[in-house]
């Protein structure tokens, strides 16, 4: 059993997709509490905004090894969150920092439920590349 650039990618994209796990996590949770008013959407967005850059560029890093090491699967599996990541920062709100939330707009229905949404779909997304993530790392340990 030999220890190749395949297995330390995936161990180092098990490490990085359980921080996205934490990272989706509180985005659901962040939106919760702006749904059911129980934190300043001020208070919220300022917490918010400064996490968004670190989590798409945690991912997109994690694909690039994947790319590097030619785990074909692994990177179409995130290729299109990948896209939409892309797509989501090239269309958000005017704003004089990075970020995704705008405080003014977060509480409209349609934003809330939107972004609530996107957090879930993410969380389920990042759950099942951890679970095949593990499969991989096993898999390419015993192959060699």
């Amino acid at each position: 059993m030999a220890f190749n650039f395949t297995a330390f990618t995936y161990i180092v994209a098990l490490i990085g997709d359980a921080f996205l796990i934490f990272f989706a996590i509180f985005h659901v949770i962040a939106f919760d509490e702006l749904k059911t008013d129980y934190k300043n959407p001020i208070d919220q967005c300022n917490s918010l905004n400064p996490l968004v850059l670190p989590e798409y560029l945690l991912h997109f890093f994690l694909n690039l090894l994947f790319l590097f090491c030619g785990e074909w699967y692994s990177l179409c599996l995130n290729i299109p969150l990948i896209a939409y990541h892309i797509w989501r920062y090239k269309n958000r709100p005017l704003m004089s920092g990075p970020g995704l939330y705008d405080p003014t707009t977060v509480l409209k229905t349609d934003t809330l439920s939107r972004n609530l949404r996107e957090g879930w779909i993410k969380l389920a997304v990042y759950l099942i590349s951890f679970f095949y993530y593990i499969y991989g790392m096993v898999y390419s340990l015993i192959s060699t």
